[in-house]
C-alpha cells in the first residue's frame, strides 16, 4: 500500500542510460516508486534526451532527472569518460544525500558510495558475444570484463530482471552477492482499436542480438507487411539497410503503443534477450508473440509464446505464415499472452525493489551515515 516504504528511504539514486530499454525500465520504477513518496534522482548517460524523453520524465512525480553524455561502458573507448561520470556521480551523491544507489550498470558500483549500493543486470557484452557471435568475447573485451567484475563484487546485491541474466552474470563474471530475481512491470493502456494484417518488431534495429535481419530475409514471402520501429544507427556508425522491411524509426512510447495496439503479430527472432520489454508491451496491446527460442524468453512467457530458433529463417517464416494463415489459434495465442503479461505489473516490480531496499538499509542501519541531516537538492 503507498506510504508502506522502508523507514529510511527517502531518496534514490539511480543511473540509466536513455538509449535502449532500460530508460523505459526506470521511468516505470520511479513511477510506481513516487506512490511510496521516494524521490528518484536519474542520472542519465549515453545521449541527450530526446524531446519525447524529457516529456515523459517531466509526467513522473517526485522525479529528477540529471543529464549527461558520458559514454555507457559498453562503447567503444569508453573508460575515459566512465571515469569523468564516476566523479560526476559521486558529486551528485555528495549534493542529493540520497539513501541508497541503484546502478543499472557494473563499473561505477566499484565506485567509493557512502550509502548502499544495487546493481541490477539488464544485459552484458560477454553473454551478449556468446549468444550473438557464437564465441567468447575477443581480448579487446579484457578491460571490459575486468572493470564489470569489479563492480559486481563491489556491489552491496545484485539482481536481475531474470534467472537467464543472473546466471550469465554469475557465468561471466562471479562471484558477487546476489539477491532475487525481479522481474521488470509494465503498465499501458491502449485504445480500442480493431486489429490489422501486419507484423510489428521493435526494438535497435542496430543491434545483432535482436535479429531483425531475419525477419528482413523472410518478409518477401509473407502475405503482411513487416513494420519496425527503432533506431537504424548505432552510436557513432552508420545506418543498416533492410530493403524488405518498413523502418519507422525512433518512435516515442505514445507513438509505439499506438502501432503496438493496431498489431496482430509481434516478431522478435531475438539471438539474445535477458527479459524482453518490447515484447511485454506487444503482449498487453493483444499481439500474439512470436520470439527466439532462449531461456530467458521461456522464462518470461512459458506456454504464451511461439518459439523459433534463432538461426533458423526456415522456421521463423514458416511459424509466421501460420500464425498469419490460422485466426483461431492467433485469437488463442493473443488471450495467452495478455494473460502472462497481466502478471508482470509495475506494483509486482515496485514490491520486489522495496524488499531489496529495505534489505540493504537495514543492514546498513548501524552506520552513523543515517544520523546526519539531510541536504536538500539543489
Amino acid at each position: 500500500m503507498p506510504g508502506d516504504r522502508p523507514a529510511s528511504l527517502g531518496r534514490l539514486l539511480m543511473t540509466a542510460d536513455t538509449v535502449g530499454g532500460v530508460w523505459t525500465y526506470a521511468l516505470e520504477l520511479a513511477r510506481g516508486l513516487s506512490a511510496y513518496e521516494v524521490e528518484v534522482a536519474l542520472a542519465t548517460m549515453g545521449a541527450p534526451l530526446t524531446p519525447a524523453q524529457a516529456a515523459e520524465a517531466r509526467c513522473v512525480p517526485r522525479l529528477e532527472v540529471y543529464e549527461s553524455q558520458f559514454k555507457l561502458e559498453w562503447m567503444p573507448d569508453p573508460w575515459g569518460e566512465v571515469a569523468d561520470a564516476g566523479a560526476w556521480l559521486l558529486g551528485l551523491e555528495r549534493r542529493l544525500d540520497p539513501d541508497l544507489v541503484h546502478l543499472n550498470g557494473y563499473a561505477h558500483a566499484n565506485l567509493p558510495w557512502r550509502v548502499p549500493t544495487l546493481v541490477v543486470g539488464h544485459s552484458c557484452v560477454l553473454s551478449w558475444c556468446e549468444a550473438v557471435k557464437g564465441k567468447p568475447a575477443p581480448r579487446e573485451w579484457n578491460q571490459y570484463r575486468k572493470m564489470v567484475t569489479q563492480g559486481l563484487a563491489a556491489a552491496s546485491l545484485v539482481v536481475a530482471p531474470s534467472g537467464a541474466m543472473l546466471r550469465a552474470l554469475h557465468e561471466h563474471y562471479g562471484p558477487f552477492r546476489a539477491g532475487p530475481v525481479i522481474p521488470n512491470g509494465r503498465a499501458l493502456a491502449f485504445e480500442a482499436r480493431p486489429k490489422e494484417p501486419f507484423l510489428l518488431s521493435a526494438g535497435r534495429v542496430w543491434d545483432e542480438g535482436k535479429n531483425i535481419a531475419a525477419l528482413d530475409r523472410v518478409a518477401p514471402d509473407l502475405p503482411w507487411t513487416v513494420y519496425v520501429a527503432g533506431e537504424t544507427r548505432p552510436p557513432g556508425g552508420d545506418a543498416i539497410s533492410l530493403p524488405h522491411l518498413y523502418l519507422l524509426g525512433r518512435l516515442s512510447q505514445e507513438e509505439l503503443a499506438l502501432w503496438y495496439a493496431r498489431a496482430s503479430i509481434y516478431a522478435l527472432p531475438a539471438r539474445y534477450e535477458p527479459f524482453g520489454f518490447t515484447a511485454l508491451e506487444a503482449a498487453l496491446a493483444g499481439c500474439a508473440l512470436v520470439l527466439g527460442d532462449l531461456p530467458s524468453l521461456r522464462e518470461v512467457w512459458g506456454p504464451a509464446a511461439t518459439y523459433v530458433p534463432p538461426t533458423d529463417t526456415a522456421a521463423l517464416g514458416e511459424a509466421l505464415r501460420e500464425l498469419i494463415a490460422d485466426e483461431p489459434w492467433r485469437a488463442r495465442m493473443v488471450q495467452a499472452a495478455r494473460a502472462r503479461a497481466q502478471e508482470f505489473t509495475p506494483e509486482r516490480m515496485v514490491s520486489g525493489y522495496l524488499e531489496v531496499y529495505r534489505t540493504l538499509l537495514e543492514e546498513a542501519a548501524p552506520r552513523a551515515r543515517y544520523d546526519r541531516p539531510r541536504a536538500e537538492a539543489a
